[in-house]
């Protein structure tokens, strides 16, 4: 018995786990796949007739609408990513295949949930530029803005400070108490960092109990001195009671100004590094 192929194309559409929008050239919806309601939330009876317009994300509407005439145009889309709200009110980042047909007068699109993919892609992205356990800029993004923040300086004649941290018998706490309380050491040092700093400010951490913090537009020694007080009194407070009896480690911290310990990236952070090692081995 030969098989009907045009009596299935309805169900197979419906079997598609993309879902498939057909939208009429003032984009009012005129179908959706069941797959419709996994991916925005809405059953088709509760689309249909809408504009689909109605559910993209506001941020992305000026850029999905230039999309759209360009379809319509002739041009068909196989790669174009956008973001949708959800029922819920969620965000699903979409990534389309579409094209108008002219004869029938419809634009159809076939549409992939690609959030997870999205997230991967910016996990991806933050983890290049930043250190995994404490979250904060790694040493190739800090080199890059000091270097930046150096023209910049240089350009109007402003002054920069950086400051090098490193967490005095760091290595005591690890053979003692183990290295998942070690880990949460260096959070805890992070957190405090970055609590010392205006947004201007860059704190990384360059490795192991090491870290570094650029204090950008200095307005005097003076502030500088200051907020290297600031940070030694925000780390000589106690430990969290989730860390038991164990207190909290005392740290060196050296510093370099530019212009006056160097006028490049690497100078200043030799300058600082040595500063450091003066101020450890006084203590």
């Amino acid at each position: 018995m030969p098989v009907d192929l045009q009596a299935l194309y309805p169900k197979l559409v419906h079997l598609m786990l993309d879902t498939v929008f057909v939208v009429d050239g003032d984009s009012h919806i005129l179908f959706v796949s069941d797959a419709c309601e996994s991916l925005l939330g809405y059953r088709a009876d509760e689309l249909v007739g809408s504009l689909i317009t109605n559910y993209m994300h506001p941020d992305d509407l000026s850029a999905t609408r230039a999309s759209i005439v360009r379809v319509m145009n002739g041009q068909h889309h196989v790669d174009f990513r956008n973001r949708y709200l959800r029922k819920d009110g969620s965000t699903v980042h979409i990534l389309w295949s579409a094209r108008w047909y002219k004869e029938e007068e419809v634009r159809i699109g076939v549409a992939r949930d690609v959030t997870a993919l999205v997230q991967a892609e910016e996990e991806l992205r933050f983890l290049a530029h930043h250190d995994p356990l404490t979250k904060l800029t790694n040493r190739s993004l800090f080199y890059d803005r000091l270097t930046t923040s150096i023209s910049a300086a240089r350009r109007h004649q402003n002054r920069l400070a950086l400051l090098f941290l490193d967490i005095n018998d760091f290595k005591l706490i690890n053979d003692t108490y183990g290295h998942a309380v070690g880990d949460g050491v260096l959070c805890t040092v992070a957190r405090r960092l970055e609590s010392c700093l205006r947004e201007t400010d860059t704190v990384a951490r360059m490795g192991g109990d090491e870290f570094t913090v650029l204090l950008t537009d200095i307005q005097s020694i003076k502030s500088v001195s200051q907020k290297i007080d600031q940070i030694l009194t925000v780390m000589a407070k106690p430990l969290g009671a989730e860390f038991g009896e164990i207190s909290m480690p005392s740290c060196s911290i050296g510093v370099a100004c530019y212009p006056a310990d160097g006028e490049d990236a690497d100078t200043l952070l030799k300058h600082a590094d040595n500063a450091m090692y003066k101020v450890k081995k006084c203590r």
